[in-house]
Order: C-alpha cells, then sequence, then structure tokens
C-alpha cells in the first residue's frame, strides 16, 4: 500500500511488480462511507522494506486503487490524518505529518516542487 501527497492509494503495485487485484479494499471503503456517520480508513505502516521505503510518496508508482476524493482518514504509527473536505496542499501537509520523520523533509521538498507546478 501506498498513498500520495493528495490521498491517492495505490494497494495493487509496488513500483514494477504487480501485487494482485484490489481486493475488498474498495468495496471497504464504499462500506465506511455508506455506514451511518461512517468514513474510510486507510491504516498502514509507514515504511516499507524494513524502514527504507515512504509509503507515503509524492506520486504513485502504480495505479490508483481508491481515489483522493473517497478516502477520509490516513492512519500510520505515526498520527492520523482527516483528509476529508481539505483542500490538496492541506492533504499533503496532513499526510506528510504522519510520515516516517526519517521522509518528512524530503516529503516536503516534493511537495513543494508538485505544488509549483499546479498539482
Amino acid at each position: 500500500v501506498e498513498v500520495d501527497l493528495t490521498g491517492q492509494v495505490n494497494a495493487e503495485q509496488a513500483g514494477s511488480h504487480y501485487l494482485g487485484g484490489t481486493g475488498g479494499q474498495v468495496d471497504f471503503v464504499r462500506a465506511g462511507h455508506r455506514s451511518p456517520g461512517g468514513c474510510s480508513i486507510i491504516a498502514f505502516a509507514a515504511t516499507a522494506r524494513h524502514g527504507s521505503v515512504s509509503r507515503i510518496c509524492a506520486q504513485l508508482s502504480g495505479p490508483v486503487t481508491t481515489a483522493r476524493s473517497e478516502v477520509d482518514v490516513v492512519i500510520t504509527e505515526h498520527g492520523a490524518a482527516e483528509l476529508r473536505a481539505q483542500p490538496l496542499r492541506e492533504r499533503a501537509r496532513r499526510l506528510i505529518a504522519i510520515a516516517h520523520p526519517d521522509f518528512r523533509e524530503g516529503l516536503e521538498r516534493e511537495a513543494h516542487t508538485l505544488f509549483q507546478r499546479g498539482y
């Protein structure tokens, strides 16, 4: 699982390696939205490959499994980012805050570059 700075989720591919279909993730997200008072929650460890790769990234390395408009909350061991109804820059700020501390500075630089290009 990886999440980009706008809240899009890739749960199908890691780099060039296909991991599998969407499974029940899309169903789970949609059920959260349809439940009275519910929301969608994406939870995962902030890093992969023994801490060498951030799962929060500037841009996805694979397809979009879950659109940013369907992601309400993202949780890592570093906190929770409430994304519902937030503009893209605020989403990025909140996601960087829950990324592993070793990757935050780099993500801030990448966010600055993305938003300068009009992302």
